[in-house]
């Protein structure tokens, strides 16, 4: 754990900051403000640098028109300081002094452009002059740095005179017949006017109104623009703004802005903010992919029971130079944003199941089709909740598989056929999922879901009758088999018998100490009452384990604590551990459950085919079918032989035998055949299993053919109809 005194000042105090209220938004700005208390650089040059020939400019603007072979000093001839010249000249971005570079020459930093946009996110089109009323420091170092921006191919309205603005204006040609780019020309789609982007961005209150319509209102005066804009570029204010433009444009471009060490340290501060929020979102990422628990009874750094989160956080600042410089700044009060409360915590929880769920929706919207998969169960709250799973080919992944999402919990108030489905619906809804795009659907075996009329799939299916619904094959596997004990009083008995013996020895450490003393290897395990096929767990022990089994108990049933301990071990020993029949029926249960869970894992496996499942299916079909025929003296020669280890005789337990007076209905014959108990068990429990499994066919079965087979059999004297 952290050292708390090396954060804290020396005067004992509490960490009292919390961000709960605060929106992280606010703290940049709060960064920000703390940082930026200079003043705004001041990027203009002073007129007297420029060398400009005011009388013969002055005299133009008054002629109201210019002549070719007139030489005039414009943009081309103003001198900027040798070193941003320097600078200018060694990245190709002028060259013979011509200042005036076509927007394709402009060379901005792909990093520093993207913040600058990032800066500028305005609800103003920021491209049209035409809004460049009020602009911030930033926006206009994110113009300056872009340059001016024209629209191609654009056609400009006429106006009432039927004139209009012309392109041929970007450019002004010389005496030579070369063409000059007025980059500084600029057109604003909204007002129909022209601007000077220079003197637009860099005009002064003493300045405002030399400056013209250019840096103004703007200039739609078409009929006299080509003189308007000769004079303009003339104009000593002009040149002044253009120097300006020019030599913040170098700065950009060479990152030596007059603010760079103000922007340095406001960058690094951004940076280390970025780092720490990096770090908790790393620790809120592994904490619920391991399903931990992430808080405890106190939300203070440095404090016992604070909870897992802010332990891995104390830890990480152990060694993590950026993570101990935040807990530093926290113990010390120099910032009242922290990040660690509990809804920072699960609104981080919520960003990462958003990006996951986003993600999810993706998958199965490039698959287009796909199946859903739901279950409701109550949670520890007592809320009924229905969980929603996805199925679908994920035709992003290489190679293509069959991928299973989980897409949530829905709390659940109705759970009939009808609430269900309205909650399916909503959910498909809410993830922009189309309910005409499922292709399956699969539920568990309950009435309110495979109805025929009012259930789920039938509800669905009336909306998408491309739906195909197929029940849960595990889950109905599952009712097979637990229809097939529960009809038998002896499977009933034998698995009460396992139970109880788990109980035994779990009921006390001493007892618990003796079976594990006695057997090696393999444990008891409590019976499971959903999951029948995952008994073969708790009976494997008995199978492998049951002479230890019996020995454990016949020591207990001389050497327990009382006599009550005493007495139930014998009793278990000698007439359950001892008992053949038993041991039989565990063989028996043990092959039938072991070839039973091995299907059901199969069929919960997420890339499993419809045409695989039938497969395995009537594998485990001709399993039973075979294991009627060799299974029974198999498991019958198994039993003998863990008798004989136990030195009991195999022999069945016969219950005694009670004559009945005959009546005038039943059999005159004096020998009637007896059977043995082994071959009643074994036609009984096969008679059951076909029953159970087959159900389909035993339903088809014929009454009437069957009542006259059993009255012909017994010979009743009553005549069947």
């Amino acid at each position: 754990m952290v050292d708390a005194s090396y954060f804290k000042p020396n005067k004992e105090q509490e960490q009292t900051g919390t961000d709960e209220d605060v929106h992280e938004n606010e703290n940049e700005n709060e960064n920000a403000d703390v940082i930026g208390n200079g003043e705004e650089p001041n990027l203009r040059v002073n007129e007297e640098e420029r060398i400009i020939a005011e009388d013969d400019q002055q005299d133009a603007c008054n002629s109201g028109s210019i002549e070719e072979p007139y030489l005039i000093m414009n943009e081309e001839e103003i001198i900027i300081p040798e070193d941003d010249q320097q600078d200018a000249d060694d990245s190709g971005s002028m060259e013979e002094r011509d200042l005036t570079v076509n927007e394709e020459e402009i060379i901005v930093a792909e990093d520093d452009q993207q913040d600058s946009t990032s800066a500028c996110d305005l609800p103003f089109d920021v491209d049209d002059p035409g809004n460049w009323e009020k602009i911030k420091q930033n926006v206009r170092d994110f113009l300056v740095q872009r340059g001016p921006k024209r629209e191609i191919d654009l056609s400009f309205p006429e106006d009432a005179m039927g004139r209009q603005f012309s392109s041929k204006h970007y450019f002004r040609v010389l005496s030579n017949g070369e063409k000059k780019n007025r980059r500084w020309l600029v057109y604003s789609i909204s007002s129909d006017k022209i601007f000077c982007f220079c003197c637009k961005l860099f005009k002064q209150n003493h300045n405002k109104t030399l400056l013209g319509q250019f840096a103004n209102e703007g200039l739609n005066d078409w009929k006299n623009v080509s003189a308007r804009l000769a004079c303009h570029e003339k104009s000593k204010h002009h040149l002044g703004c253009f120097t300006s433009w020019i030599e913040l444009e170098t700065r950009l471009k060479n990152n030596a802005t007059i603010d760079q060490g103000l922007e340095e340290q406001t960058k690094k501060e951004r940076e280390h903010w970025r780092q720490v929020l990096l770090r908790i979102m790393a620790v809120v990422k592994r904490l619920a992919k391991n399903n931990l628990a992430f808080r405890g009874s106190n939300e203070k750094l440095c404090e016992e029971n604070n909870g897992v989160f802010l332990q891995v956080i104390e830890m990480i600042a152990e060694f993590d130079p950026v993570m101990h410089e935040h807990v530093r700044r926290v113990f010390k009060k120099e910032t009242h944003y922290h990040y660690l409360s509990h809804k920072i915590q699960n609104e981080m929880i919520q960003l990462l199941a958003n990006e996951v769920k986003a993600s999810i929706v993706a998958t199965i919207k490039e698959a287009k089709y796909f199946s859903v998969i739901l279950d409701c169960t109550p949670d520890a709250s007592h809320e009924e909740q229905m969980s929603l799973v996805g199925r679908c080919v994920d035709v992003t992944a290489s190679p293509i598989v069959v991928k299973e999402f989980f897409l949530g919990f829905l709390k659940v108030d109705d759970t009939s056929g009808l609430g269900l489905f309205n909650e399916l619906k909503n959910a498909l809804d809410t993830d922009a999922l189309n309910i005409g795009d499922v292709r399956g659907q699969g539920y568990d075996n309950g009435s309110n879901m495979r109805g025929k009329h009012k259930g789920v799939q039938k509800r669905l299916l009336e909306v998408n009758p491309r739906a195909f619904y197929t029940p849960c094959g595990c889950h109905s596997l599952n009712l097979a088999i637990c229809d097939m004990a529960n009809c038998t009083p002896k499977a009933d008995y034998f698995f009460g018998v396992v139970q109880r013996i788990y109980s035994f020895f779990s009921s006390s450490t001493k007892q618990w100490q003796v079976f594990r003393d006695h057997v090696e290897g393999l444990t008891l395990k409590p019976l499971s009452e959903t999951r029948w096929e995952s008994r073969v767990d708790s009976i494997k022990t008995f199978r492998f384990q049951a002479p230890k089994i019996r020995e454990a108990l016949a020591y207990l049933g001389k050497n327990g604590v009382d006599s009550k301990t005493r007495c139930e071990a014998e009793c278990m020993a000698t007439y359950e551990m001892g008992n053949f029949e038993f041991l039989f029926g565990m063989d028996i249960w043990y092959d039938l459950l072991h070839a039973i869970n091995i299907v059901s894992k199969v069929l919960q496996t997420e890339d499993m085919h419809i045409d695989v499942a039938i497969e395995e299916l009537e594998k485990l079909i001709s399993f039973i079918q075979k294991y009627r025929e060799t299974g029974f003296n198999n498991a019958l020669i198994i039993a003998k032989e863990i008798l004989s280890e136990m030195k009991v005789e195999a022999v069945f337990r016969e219950k005694r035998t009670t004559r009945k007076r005959k009546h005038f209905d039943d059999s005159d014959s004096e020998e009637e055949l007896a059977q043995s108990a082994l071959e009643s068990f074994k036609e009984r429990l096969n008679g059951l299993a076909l029953l159970s499994i087959e159900k389909e066919l035993a339903q088809e079965l014929d009454y009437s053919s069957l009542i006259e087979t059993f009255a012909a059999k017994n010979a009743r004297r009553v005549v069947f109809q």
